[in-house]
């Protein structure tokens, strides 16, 4: 479930419908410390999707693979994007 502005920023972000399938069913979680939770995709859910799909399909959709989404705490989403910088785990 998309809010209004996910989904306006998804259509601008020309982040494809499918990759939201892929971050929830793979993509690692993080609180972003203001209430919601960042589905991304780390080296290690990156590692079960090629175990999975193979390498093949990881080197065609490499691009696709530095997208997030912010959700809240019912699963909506509320906003997504694409990782510009490195993920500080430690924050």
């Amino acid at each position: 479930m998309f809010s209004k502005h996910a989904h306006k920023r998804n259509q601008q972000r020309c982040i494809p419908p499918i990759v939201h399938l892929w971050l929830s069913k793979y993509g690692e979680e993080r609180f972003d410390k203001h209430g919601g939770i960042k589905r991304y995709f780390s080296s290690k859910s990156k590692k079960m999707m090629e175990k999975e799909l193979g390498r093949n399909f990881i080197q065609e959709n490499k691009k696709y693979l530095k997208a997030y989404c912010i959700e809240n705490h019912s699963g909506s989403v509320i906003t997504c994007g694409w990782i510009t910088k490195r993920i500080n785990y430690n924050k």
